[in-house]
């Protein structure tokens, strides 16, 4: 693979740091890790998004999250034959190899995936409905709720809502895999909705009482 260049410097010194403090200071714990494997408690599907550190916000360290990041935190449905394997290939072994107690679906403030619907929607990205857009293909999994907050005139209000939309589709979603759904219903797991401020920090949580997100 000739078109493989090695690490920049500012990485390379970043590394070296690390493993000079953190990793030393810390070095049975990973050593341990390594050697028992992983059993972490809870599952994350966050946005790619670079400002969304699901670590920092918790203050979780190695081993504690199994976490899977991709376009606005979506998850597909269950489609044993469809194209979207990566997140269902990452749930799956989460929940019947891992067997996480806790599936956490986060979603953020600012979010260009979801702004990307909207724009998909109003015909003012024509690019993202070409059939080639992987990204707008993946968008399409949120589509059906954008007629939800269609009539909202405040854009950013427009965008917040989809935002929690995004994060609503995808536990819906999950409940479609049957072996989730069956270990919902067990108690075995329990599902969470979740939406950070990421300028402000906040953090709100999915209700089912009050049907909507509260502060946590």
């Amino acid at each position: 693979m000739h078109n493989a260049k090695a690490l920049p410097n500012y990485l390379l010194k970043r590394y070296h740091g690390w493993k000079a403090t953190t990793y030393t200071e810390n070095q049975a714990w990973y050593r341990r890790l390594a050697e028992e494997g992983q059993r972490p408690r809870a599952m994350v599907i966050s946005c790619c998004d670079s400002r969304v550190h699901v670590t920092s916000i918790f203050g979780a360290d190695q081993g504690e999250f199994f976490i899977h990041r991709n376009i606005a935190n979506l998850v597909p449905t269950y489609t044993p034959d469809g194209d979207h394997h990566g997140t269902s290939a990452a749930v799956e072994y989460a929940v019947r190899v891992l067997k996480v107690a806790h599936l956490i679906v986060l979603g953020h403030s600012n979010c260009g995936g979801v702004k990307g619907c909207i724009d998909m929607c109003n015909g003012k990205a024509p690019e993202l409905d070409a059939k080639d857009s992987f990204v707008g293909r993946w968008m399409d999994i949120l589509r059906p709720k954008y007629e939800l907050v269609a009539d909202i005139e405040d854009g950013r209000q427009q965008e917040r809502q989809l935002e929690k939309h995004a994060v609503m589709i995808s536990l819906e979603n999950l409940m479609t895999f049957p072996w989730v759904e069956e270990k919902v219903k067990s108690g075995e797991l329990s599902l969470h909705g979740l939406w950070t401020d990421i300028g402000e920090g906040g953090l709100e949580f999915y209700s089912p009482e009050a049907g909507s997100f509260q502060p946590v």
